[in-house]
């Protein structure tokens, strides 16, 4: 949420709507369903109602400044429960500003060092290139972080840093749409190769508000906070399913069950963990204990709260609310007593605390507790105001990692402008000044040492690897699943069925379980020899994994999965409710009715209720009122002459052994991809095998007979359900692509198709820009950053861009938003009134338009027939007298790579 606060006066007036939260946490309260609950002070029995106006009671005069203390000072000042100890392992100035850590097979420790965060109240250079992730090891195994290299530099406020496979990480940076896999080939410590992994991944947002913490679950899936969808790599590529929304920010982690618990940012507390965030999302309302969202740190006496006094408990000058969550783990080491597994641990930054939660099921239902509100403590406190707990981990030794950005601010500058109570506390103490530092560190206990153990799996053979999935620590158990599915070695098939069926160890079947699915592996008949096991736990997980055969074509499961609505333990009707739901499994309506009348437990209940009367919303997302009308539309269209083919849901109708009719829909990235391919594959038909698979109906027949609005209106529907997640196709879209293939009389080959549709251009650090406005800013058009003309556009005002190699360019999206914080009256858009567009391949001799229009919105998509162009110049065709500037921000290029037909 922004807000204008145009004077001291106003933002007071509007201070309380705002939230509070560490990186990813700030602005609007995302994930909270806490009642207030009556303030409890530390140290008096009774204390005042909080104040209304956050300056009421403030003490703003003259203090000493805060001043950093070194880690052996900062250590003298935690305070523990009995037993435990916490020890720096790696500390300033070898690392600055850390904001997450994550270890690879071997155990070497990345550090994601955000070095341009808060540099001062106004976050000056926030978006500079500085920021790193560096690579730690203890080579001398003493426990300590002592060597490094920088595995990739000069990044834009990255992340997350997601180890994955051999000498590889994951990460993004903020304000970017693409998620990049960066590859050290040499050994030396420093990537080397960059390749993209997935894209449409971002946005454009306070840094507060981006997506982060990249993780691999236990289904082979990952997922981030923000993002209402999850993606995995398949060898056809990357592929995507819509999810529920996690209302999380900054801190992802999972339990023993594969369960992901997304931890809110602004609202200070777990964000989703109910159920898999897979299945939706569902309204539990009393899954928070009463009074959880009170926070019993040390007493501060600085007050630095964004909320002002209205947050503070006095005379302590601590927080009393939670408002700042941050950095989620659910322990799983098995060296901290045995009473912490399977605790979910966090940090809230702003009351300098480390949370222990206790999760408690009832009838399939989540309730989290605060295990020391009793004595109204936590489980790490800090009486030094710098501790800033950003980030918690099980370690592969066992203990837990605890990231301590140690830093004046910890809220980002939109939370603190000039006039606001926080901004006041910050000057009053100094806070702005204490920049660049940061410690990781150990917590251990007395009553037994961390784990010596040198993890070496990059080095192991596949069957090494398979004897990690039954380790007491669930790092090792993660780790030896993600490498096997990598690896993609079915030589180990035989070891993990065994363990699957066989071993003692729970955790260990269900690992080997997933990774039977993540290698491809899986059976009917494997699966549902699980769905019949003793153990609830596995019956669950082997619906889960089963869901992937279904979605494959093999809706006989379906039986499987009414026969587990009816399973004397809630937790397994629950799953099979949520399966059933999420597959669109046939008369599941009925099924589910039939369960909430047979089984009184309260999750059944909930979870069915919400089931049969879903809340609005398709697709993890809101939706116009146009745009729900033409998915009705389109699911008839579906229902009455495409379902006998594809499958009520889009999975493929089954046509023997091992085939379909026709391909699935669902989770297709070619479905989901560029509008053309659809919507020509509607226009003129498809024959022949895809991708080297043939399907028992050979052809699919053309609809050109049919208008623009009733093709527009399936495209729609089928790029927006059955788990999918992409853009809607306008009938003026589909209008266009019918001229501009009006020859083609006969059905496309999948070769044809995927050669002549448009594909979308990364863009690379050899791509120039230029203007006539503002030149110097014109290459961050092709990012989030932007570029504008700055001055009110007129006519004859340019932009261009120039590649290294022509191409066959097709096609030029951009965005045009107002920008900054929002005004009365609203600033227009920012687009261009009217554009031309021509094109070069010497920079001399420009063609004539390829296109021309006027501007109709923020979002321009402007297609033409393709042309083979290595300079592009837009040139404004209109003037706006004291009228908004022209700006473009996340360009993107569309050229196809072979001829039109």
């Amino acid at each position: 949420m922004e807000l204008p606060f145009p004077s001291a006066l106003a933002h007071r007036a509007q201070l309380a709507l705002a939230g509070l939260a560490l990186i990813g946490g700030g602005g609007c309260s995302t994930g909270r369903s806490v009642p207030p609950q009556p303030t409890t002070s530390t140290q008096t029995a009774a204390p005042a109602p909080a104040p209304r106006d956050p300056f009421e009671g403030a003490d703003l005069s003259p203090k000493p400044p805060v001043e950093p203390r070194s880690p052996t000072d900062e250590q003298s000042r935690f305070i523990l429960p009995a037993g435990y100890r916490m020890e720096p392992i790696l500390t300033e100035p070898a690392i600055q500003q850390p904001a997450t850590i994550s270890f690879d097979g071997n155990g070497r420790m990345f550090v994601l060092e955000l070095r341009t965060y808060m540099l001062d109240a106004d976050a000056r250079d926030q978006l500079a290139p500085v920021s790193r992730i560096s690579r730690w090891e203890d080579r001398d195994n003493d426990g300590m972080y002592e060597s490094h290299s920088v595995f990739v530099d000069s990044l834009v406020f990255p992340r997350f840093a997601t180890p994955y496979g051999a000498n590889a990480i994951l990460t993004m940076e903020s304000n970017s749409n693409d998620v990049w896999k960066f590859t050290d080939t040499n050994g030396d410590g420093t990537a080397d190769t960059k390749e993209l992994f997935t894209t449409n991944f971002g946005r454009l947002a306070n840094v507060e508000h981006l997506q982060s913490s990249l993780f691999w679950a236990m289904d082979n899936w990952l997922y981030s906070t923000v993002n209402a969808f999850r993606v995995r790599a398949t060898p056809t590529g990357v592929i995507r399913e819509a999810t529920g929304f996690n209302g999380a920010q900054w801190g992802a982690s999972q339990d023993d069950d594969g369960k992901v618990w997304f931890q809110g940012g602004a609202s200070g507390v777990p964000s989703y963990f109910q159920f898999p965030i897979a299945y939706g999302n569902f309204a539990i309302p009393d899954q928070y204990a009463p009074g959880f969202d009170e926070i019993f740190g040390a007493p501060m006496r600085i007050a630095d709260m964004q909320g002002g006094m209205t947050v503070v408990r006095m005379p302590d000058g601590s927080l009393s609310r939670a408002t700042a969550g941050s950095g989620s783990n659910v322990y799983r080491g098995g060296r901290l007593p045995a009473d912490l597994l399977g605790d979910y641990f966090y940090g809230e930054v702003v009351g300098r605390v480390v949370r222990r939660v206790r999760p408690v099921k009832t009838d399939g239902i989540t309730q989290i507790r605060n295990v020391y509100q009793p004595d109204k403590s936590e489980f790490i406190r800090s009486a030094d105001p710098l501790f800033r707990p950003v980030e918690i981990k099980t370690a592969p030794d066992g203990s837990m990692y605890v990231v301590d950005m140690y830093h004046g601010i910890i809220q980002e500058s939109q939370w603190t402008p000039k006039g606001s109570y926080l901004r006041a506390k910050v000057e009053q103490y100094k806070l702005d000044r204490i920049v660049g530092l940061g410690r990781i560190w150990r917590l251990t206990h007395d009553a037994n040492p961390r784990d010596t153990t040198r993890p070496r799996m990059l080095d192991e053979t596949p069957l090494e690897l398979v004897r990690h999935l039954s380790h007491p620590n669930g790092w090792w158990r993660d780790m030896a699943q993600q490498l096997l599915v990598l690896r993609q070695d079915r030589s180990v098939v035989p070891a993990l069925q065994a363990i699957a069926r066989r071993d003692t160890i729970p955790v260990a079947r269900m690992h080997a379980l997933w990774t039977l699915e993540g290698l491809g592996v899986l059976d009917a008949a494997f699966v549902r020899e699980q769905m019949s096991d003793a153990n609830p736990r596995m019956r669950m997980h082997a619906m889960r994994a089963s869901e992937t055969l279904y979605k494959s074509g093999d809706t006989s499961l379906a039986a499987d999965y009414r026969r587990l609505t009816r399973d004397p333990d809630a937790d397994v009707v629950i799953q099979a409710l949520l399966t059933m739901n999420t597959l669109r499994v046939r008369d599941a309506t009925t099924t589910v009715r039939a369960a909430v009348a047979a089984n009184n437990a309260r999750g059944v209940q909930l979870v069915g209720t919400q089931i049969l009367t879903p809340p609005p919303g398709a697709g993890g997302r809101n939706l116009t009122a146009a745009q729900r009308a033409m998915l009705d539309r389109g699911a008839t269209v579906y229902k009455e002459m495409c379902s006998q083919c594809h499958g009520e849901t889009g999975l493929g109708t089954p046509a023997g052994p091992g085939q379909t009719i026709a391909p699935a829909l669902a989770g297709s990235p070619r479905v989901t991809g560029h509008p053309d391919y659809i919507v020509r594959t509607l226009l003129q038909g498809l024959t022949g095998p895809i991708d080297g698979k043939t399907y028992a109906g050979q052809i699919m027949v053309s609809q050109a007979q049919q208008s623009d609005d009733w093709i527009s209106a399936v495209a729609s529907y089928v790029r927006n359900s059955m788990t999918n997640q992409a853009s809607f196709v306008s009938s003026e879209q589909v209008t266009a692509i019918r001229t501009a293939t009006r020859a083609r009389t006969t059905p496309w080959t999948y070769q044809e198709l995927s050669s002549s549709v448009p594909m979308l251009m990364h863009v690379q650090s050899s791509w120039k820009a230029s203007a006539s406005h503002n030149t110097e800013s014109a290459v961050r058009a092709f990012g989030t950053a932007g570029w504008s003309t700055v001055v009110s556009q007129l006519a004859g005002m340019w932009f261009q861009f120039e590649l290294p190699e022509p191409v066959m360019l097709s096609e030029i999206q951009f965005q045009s938003a107002a920008g900054g914080r929002p005004t009365t009256p609203p600033v227009p858009a920012r687009f261009p009134r009217g554009y031309r567009i021509q094109v070069s391949l010497d920079g001399t001799t420009w063609s004539d338009p390829v296109a021309e229009g006027q501007g109709t919105g923020q979002s321009m998509v402007i297609a033409f027939r393709p042309v083979s162009a290595k300079l592009v110049r837009i040139t404004q065709t209109a003037s706006v007298e004291n009228g908004p500037p022209w700006a473009m921000q996340q360009i993107q290029l569309y050229a196809i790579r072979g001829p039109q037909r």
